[in-house]
């Protein structure tokens, strides 16, 4: 039986989530990858374990993780049962709808039906009665703005959720979504947008300032680019990474062009004379202005979660650092 470390919340940095009353670690575990059907449940127990040991206390989840879809939340319920049930009550999980899910016209998508019958499936797998969070996992063009925040509203009062966000949203759809969400006094509390030094989008959009400006919590995914901001394709890409292997959807060899590991070794030598790892100054610099809540992370071995702690040890940036960084990826 699992015992969690008496240090736990010595090290870790806990970062207001908007105007709510909770905070989240500056470090969140997504469980994207690593936890599905295909993958070795001792190797996720180690995985969940030093997070939580390690002041960790968000555990990301949606509807579709695996492989296969919906493994991810199934094994994240037997550990919860085995190992990590009495601590409870220090977690912070949240789980999202809105990819596919299932066959069909009601497995996709905003409707109020799939969201709730989404969470529903969602809480049996995971053998709780409630998330912390519930987020619409991206916009529906084809379902009216206001159903899907109507059943947003719902979920929190039936008691399924505690707190709502959104994932994906662009600043004019947050802003709408935002209206009729304060308009409907639902807990309205975090944005997840895809932020990393290589894609700013955030910030050119306006969707950054535009959260911090509301109180709304931001936690950003993908903050390593899928990889590309770690060492590993500083000499090129090797056979058991993510796009030597052709295992990622999202990542192919003609996205790492000269002109971006050009950047990266760059910026590798910055977080050398930083004293970081490229990995570690990445996720620092995500964090550095104080605007972005948490940054999440994957881990597919313990020794990545300790690792990626260790950027919290310095998280401020010099004028000229910023400067030199912004020539690079200008």
């Amino acid at each position: 039986m699992y015992i969690a470390s008496e240090s736990r919340y010595e090290k870790m940095i806990y970062n207001r989530c908007g105007n709510s009353g909770i905070k989240l670690p500056a470090i969140s575990l997504g469980m994207w990858h690593n936890f599905g059907s295909v993958n070795d449940m001792e190797n996720m127990k180690r995985i969940l374990f030093t997070a939580f040991d390690n002041g960790i206390t968000h555990f990301d989840l949606a509807n579709n993780y695996g492989p296969v879809y919906g493994s991810a939340e199934e094994n994240m319920g037997r550990i919860l049962k085995s190992d990590l049930m009495p601590y409870r009550n220090e977690m912070i999980i949240s789980s999202k709808a809105g990819y596919d899910m299932w066959k069909g016209p009601y497995g996709d998508g905003g409707s109020k039906k799939y969201l709730i019958a989404s969470l529903d499936q969602s809480l049996k797998k995971l053998g709780l009665e409630y998330v912390d969070i519930f987020y619409h996992h991206r916009p529906d063009p084809e379902t009216p703005l206001e159903e899907t925040m109507q059943a947003l509203d719902q979920i929190v009062r039936s008691g399924k959720a505690l707190y709502v966000g959104i994932s994906n949203y662009k600043k004019e759809q947050a802003e709408k979504a935002y209206r009729i969400l304060k308009e409907q006094k639902t807990p309205f509390i975090i944005h997840q947008p895809r932020y990393s030094m290589l894609d700013r989008w955030i910030e050119e959009d306006g969707l950054k300032d535009f959260l911090y400006d509301n109180g709304i919590g931001c936690i950003a995914f993908s903050p390593l680019a899928q990889g590309l901001l770690t060492g590993k394709y500083l000499n090129g890409i090797p056979e058991d990474s993510r796009i030597g292997s052709g295992k990622s959807p999202y990542l192919h060899a003609h996205d790492l062009t000269e002109e971006k590991l050009g950047k990266v070794r760059a910026l590798n030598e910055i977080a050398s004379e930083r004293g970081q790892s490229l990995t570690q100054m990445a996720l620092s610099w995500v964090l550095q202005d104080g605007k972005v809540t948490s940054v999440l992370i994957g881990a597919s071995r313990p020794a990545q979660i300790l690792e990626n702690i260790k950027a919290l040890e310095n998280t401020h940036f010099s004028e000229e650092e910023l400067k030199r960084i912004n020539e690079i990826l200008a």
